[in-house]
């Protein structure tokens, strides 16, 4: 992921990880990349929280761009 954005900021941590600000290397587009913890656990509920970012519509949130391993 390093290689894609510059991370500027955090913006907030929670029980799986931490939502960090960072900008596109390219498009200089900002963006707001969670990074998660893996782990078997973890992973049941990641999964689930995927599934509800992707569905999610609310007029603070831009769109849920991607998943990386």
């Amino acid at each position: 992921m390093e290689e894609r954005y510059d991370a500027l900021k955090e913006l907030g941590s929670g029980n799986f990880g931490v939502a960090r600000l960072v900008r596109d290397k390219k498009t200089k587009e900002l963006v707001a990349v969670k990074y998660i913890e893996r782990g078997k656990k973890i992973d049941e509920n990641v999964q689930r929280e995927i599934i509800n970012h992707r569905s999610l519509r609310h007029p603070n949130i831009v769109r849920f761009k991607e998943v990386r391993n």
